[in-house]
């Protein structure tokens, strides 16, 4: 099921009664908001019918963090042969910004020389790591947080108490992933809510506490979730904010915080040392 983004729906919708289908769309914004989703249903129309195993269809998904030339050069491979079903090949690149240069590199040449009729989406969101001449040759489809009404919706459909749609919906980000993964396994609520405990603790404790504490979350595996989720907890804060000061210290928190994400999650810098410059910051 698809939650929100209908200009973004009635515009592919245009795009495929046009019988004009673009060889390329990047599909752009925010993790967990239903990129890959709609993608898949966009194909799945072009088809008409499912894609489980269907063999014009390509899913390209990041191993070990990367989408390595290996993928790409299959992926190439496959689309200089003829459909054996569908009207045309139909491929994803999920997180396509995870592409190696090497990568990004072939499927440049793919996008240059178009061996057969194919549809190629790339979902990121991360748009400004790919290659420029890989972006201009897409056409660019912008999705944005869905409203809290939209995903309310949602949820109350789905069965869940009104206490927990406010719950959900007020920790969601307007990104249907997110409330989609509460809604189906409730304790990540209750980690959610130690992890907001925690960061409370920490912001009262002293710059070598917090220094120790950035060192022992730097070897944990979940370090991307526990910053998006101290992410969220900030920008409540400051839309709650009224006092000017607080609240330019809470803008430069998020700004930082944002930035760590990014890092720890596209470079190769060193978690603990970006967490330190965030505990001197808090």
């Amino acid at each position: 099921m698809i939650i929100g983004h209908k200009k973004q729906q009635e515009l592919l919708k245009k795009i495929l009664n046009s019988e004009k289908i673009p060889h390329a769309l990047l599909f752009s914004g925010p993790e967990k908001l239903g990129k890959k989703t709609i993608a898949l249903h966009l194909i799945s129309s072009v088809f008409k019918e499912e894609l489980s195993r269907h063999p014009d269809f390509i899913l390209i998904e990041p191993e070990k963090s990367k989408i390595q030339i290996r993928q790409i050069r299959d992926l190439n491979w496959k689309l200089s042969l003829k459909p054996i079903k569908a009207p045309l090949f139909g491929a994803i690149i999920d997180q396509a910004h995870l592409m190696t240069r090497e990568a990004q590199n072939c499927f440049l040449k793919t996008l240059e020389e178009p061996k057969s009729k194919s549809l190629l989406i790339l979902a990121t969101e991360h748009p400004s790591l790919l290659f420029p001449t890989i972006l201009s040759r897409c056409e660019t489809i912008k999705f944005y947080p869905v409203g809290k009404e939209e995903i309310g919706s949602y949820l109350k459909e789905g069965g869940a108490s009104e206490k927990k749609i406010k719950d959900i919906v007020d920790v969601s980000l307007g990104r249907p992933g997110n409330a989609v993964d509460f809604l189906k396994d409730p304790q990540k609520l209750n980690e959610r809510e130690k992890k907001v405990k925690d960061l409370v603790r920490i912001l009262s404790s002293p710059v070598s506490l917090r220094f120790k504490y950035a060192e022992e979350l730097s070897k944990n595996n979940d370090l991307k979730n526990t910053l998006t989720i101290w992410l969220s907890y900030f920008r409540k804060l400051l839309i709650n904010n009224k006092n000017q000061t607080s609240f330019s210290k809470t803008k430069s928190i998020l700004e930082l915080l944002q930035k760590t994400i990014f890092l720890i999650s596209n470079t190769n810098v060193n978690p603990r040392l970006a967490l330190e410059v965030l505990m001197l910051e808090f």
